[in-house]
Formats: C-alpha cells, sequence, structure tokens
C-alpha cells in the first residue's frame, strides 16, 4: 500500500466522524502521520483503551467502563428512578448533565427516525425503553430530542408507543431553539426547557 493510499484511509476514517468534514480530516491525517508523532502515539492509546475498557451502559446507553456496567448515573442513589429523559444520542446526556436542571435517569436512543437515513424504530433503542418504562415503575418520560424533523418525527412515534402504559409524557418546549441540537443548548436554556416542558 502507498503511503498515499494509507492516509486516505484515515482521512475517510476521520471524516465518518459527526462534525468532521473532509478538509478537517485531511487537516488532522496530515498533522498526526507528518507532523505530530507524538499525538499520533497518544491517540492510538487512547483509542486502545476505549475499544477495551469503555462500553455503552446496558441501562441508558452512555459510555461508561466496562467495570461500571450499568453506569454510575443508571446506579446512583439519589436519583429520580420514577422520571426518564430520552435523548438522542450519549453526547446529549453529558450536556443536560452539566445544566444541573434533571435529576432522574436517561435512556439514549442512538439516533432518531430517518427514512432518508434508512434508520426506523428497529434500529433505534425503543424496545428497551418501553421495557424500561414497563419494568422500573416509571412515572413520567421527557422526550428532550432536538426541534427538527427527525426529533418531531421521533417524538411522535415515541407518544404513540408509550401512550397506553398510563404514564406522562411531556416534551422539552421553551427555550430550545427550533432546528437547534441540544449539545449546542447553553446551561440556563436546558434548565428553562425542563421547567417549562409541556
Amino acid at each position: 500500500m502507498a503511503a498515499g493510499d494509507a492516509l486516505q484511509r484515515v482521512v475517510t476514517a476521520f471524516s465518518r466522524l459527526p462534525g468532521v468534514g473532509r478538509r478537517s480530516a485531511e487537516r488532522m491525517a496530515m498533522r498526526l502521520t507528518v507532523g505530530r508523532r507524538d499525538l499520533l502515539d497518544e491517540l492510538i492509546a487512547s483509542l486502545e483503551f476505549v475499544r477495551k475498557s469503555v462500553v455503552g451502559c446496558t441501562r441508558c446507553g452512555t459510555p461508561t467502563l466496562v467495570d461500571q456496567n450499568p453506569c454510575p448515573l443508571c446506579t446512583s442513589p439519589g436519583r429520580d428512578d420514577a422520571l426518564i429523559c430520552v435523548v438522542e444520542e450519549p453526547s446529549d446526556i453529558v450536556t443536560i448533565e452539566r445544566s444541573g436542571g434533571f435529576g432522574g435517569r436517561y435512556h439514549a436512543l442512538m439516533g432518531t427516525l430517518s427514512p432518508a437515513k434508512g434508520l426506523g424504530p428497529a434500529d433505534l433503542r425503543v424496545r428497551s425503553l418501553v421495557e424500561r418504562v414497563r419494568s422500573e415503575r416509571v412515572r413520567e418520560v421527557i422526550l428532550a430530542l432536538n426541534t427538527d424533523v427527525e426529533g418531531d418525527a421521533t417524538a411522535a412515534f415515541l407518544h404513540e408507543a408509550l401512550r397506553s402504559e398510563g404514564i406522562t409524557i411531556s416534551r422539552l418546549a421553551y427555550g430550545l431553539p427550533a432546528g437547534s441540537g441540544i449539545r449546542y443548548s447553553d446551561p440556563v436554556t436546558l434548565e428553562r426547557a425542563f421547567k417549562g416542558r409541556m
């Protein structure tokens, strides 16, 4: 394999990451392979550690250490078991936790319904959410999904899927701009959105 082909494999891998375009991927690949071998070694070691030691929490989906599964958020006795906040991605959990505006449990769907991307209910963690609602004595499910077409479609689907469970189903509404993502919101906006949910 030629050096150019090897570099293109790195560029292709980086550009698959969310928010990383082709040009950014090329800059990162060049920096790691030509300019900063120490950074390349550090990145390889970090990724190897993550591959061996970090998994998705079996309950909420957030990253956790293999020997702490379920994660600390799911096992903490100080959290409200009757509230589940449903988010699109584990990174949304980190953002909400930073706001300090929620004290219940979480459930990451790992995406949203998106026919354009070929993602249907079976591709998301919907079944495990329904099972949690039935087995964990949940009182309310808060849908903290992005306010875009996919988020709205996913919220409508979840509302229908959970309607017969006899629980309150609410959705963050106030303070989050349309078309924006949870992870880009500031802590005050998120706290107000939780307090003003519908």
